[in-house]
């Protein structure tokens, strides 16, 4: 977006009956599987961005992953669950609710055979987040992280026990604002039903 142009970002409502994106004028192509609350807003890491074209030896610009944020100086694999970022000066306050997993659509958009399993085995997923304050962000807005909890588990740690290592799911249980259905995958996957 050009750096004088203003999105608004608003709370989207559910998945299932919301408006999708948590940006106006932003689209969802599958709500069975992207968008709500808990998927208001997609970031992505420049830094991370720039490693895939030394790696796929291809320009990436910002969004070309999907995202509706693309950082600066922000470790986002290493945010927390849970963590809240204040964005510009016009009151946007996002929340960490979960990693992105990769799906068969994003593999064709960027036309690479192998991707799920190339992105899955980088683990640099970039993360989604819940919008707790609407506001306003524009192109270069500071972020600043207003509140990170008092726990280690991070959007790599649930990336990699959700994809690659369960045997990591046990320790997601501890923070509070991962989404009920991530905690009630790794609850079930703790204990399975011996029925």
């Amino acid at each position: 977006m050009p750096a004088t142009e203003a999105v608004v970002v608003r709370a989207p409502g559910p998945m299932d009956g919301g408006v999708g994106s948590g940006l106006v004028g932003d689209t969802i192509g599958n709500h069975k599987l992207h968008g709500g609350d808990h998927q208001a807003v997609y970031a992505y890491a420049r830094e991370d961005l720039d490693a895939w074209e030394i790696q796929l030896q291809r320009k990436l610009t910002n969004g070309i992953f999907g995202e509706n944020l693309t950082t600066s100086g922000i470790d986002v694999t290493g945010a927390r669950i849970g963590e809240r970022w204040r964005i510009g000066t016009d009151g946007l306050v996002l929340e960490v609710s979960a990693p992105r997993t990769p799906c068969r659509t994003f593999q064709a958009f960027l036309h690479l055979n192998h991707w799920i399993k190339t992105f899955v085995q980088a683990g640099k997923p970039g993360a989604y987040f819940r919008v707790t304050s609407p506001g306003i962000v524009r192109a270069g807005d500071a972020i600043a992280i207003d509140y990170r909890p008092d726990h280690d588990v991070t959007i790599g740690l649930v990336f990699r026990a959700r994809m690659s290592e369960p045997e990591l799911l046990p320790q997601l249980l501890v923070a509070d604002a991962l989404p009920a259905e991530l905690k009630d995958y790794a609850r079930r996957r703790v204990t399975p039903n011996n029925g």
